[in-house]
């Protein structure tokens, strides 16, 4: 999913890097709500956890492969503001050290990654959230769906990018159709992970799980906090 250089026009590039510094601009301010001094190391730790895992590559067939965004799993557990700063510290290091996705892209693979696919997942999550039991154990569940659908959209945004500029003479049609197409099996990769994790998370820390504080109540957490304070170092 990472945007090279030259990939879409200049006009198409400065769009989107106007649109990824407005987004970053709203996220440092809504992050001052999500993030206090239990959560923000978590966030550092999303961080690291979201980069090392887009390092990892995993086959989806005919030469294809695909790595977890991670949007909708550092949304889940930190909150989507956070989130937007996370993926975009994350695409920072990887384009200016390990050339994984292009500088002057840098604002179209924030667009994609720390932009369409958080705020796709966040509401998908929502949407779902409100249709299923208000119970724990269905947010892993939820939150898989949500990585799925926010891998596909993403996929489609670029795809609309393209369309507006392009530097390469294919058929925006035949690109919509590879791209989602491909991303609709990797995104299953990316659920299954994101499931995964968050049900691993939950099982020892539920209070650290931004999108759980509507599942649990108030009161468990007090205790949750109350217990850890209290637990020898």
């Amino acid at each position: 999913m990472h945007v090279p250089d030259g990939f879409l026009d200049a006009p198409a590039s400065a769009a989107t890097a106007v649109v990824a510094a407005g987004a970053v601009a709203l996220s440092l301010r809504g992050a001052r709500r999500e993030l206090d001094e239990k959560t923000a190391p978590l966030a550092g730790l999303v961080a690291v956890f979201v980069f090392a895992a887009q390092m990892i590559n995993f086959p989806v067939g005919a030469g294809t492969s695909g790595h977890l965004l991670g949007g909708v799993l550092a949304m889940v557990l930190v909150g989507p503001w956070t989130a937007t700063l996370c993926l975009t510290a994350v695409l920072l290091v990887q384009a200016l050290l390990f050339a994984d996705g292009g500088i002057t892209a840098l604002g179209t693979n924030v667009t994609l990654m720390g932009v369409a696919a958080v705020w796709a997942g966040w509401a998908v999550l929502h949407v779902l959230a409100a249709a299923l039991p208000r119970r724990i154990g269905v947010l892993p569940v939820v939150a898989g769906v949500a990585a799925w659908a926010s891998v596909v959209t993403t996929s489609v945004v670029f795809t609309a990018l393209f369309a507006v500029g392009g530097t390469a003479p294919v058929d925006p049609a035949a690109v919509l159709a590879a791209m989602v197409g491909w991303h609709a099996v990797i995104g299953i990769g990316e659920g299954a992970i994101t499931a995964l994790v968050v049900s691993a998370v939950l099982a020892t820390r539920p209070d650290l799980v931004h999108a759980a504080r509507s599942y649990l109540p108030e009161r468990t957490l007090e205790i949750r906090d109350r217990s850890t304070a209290g637990a020898p170092a």
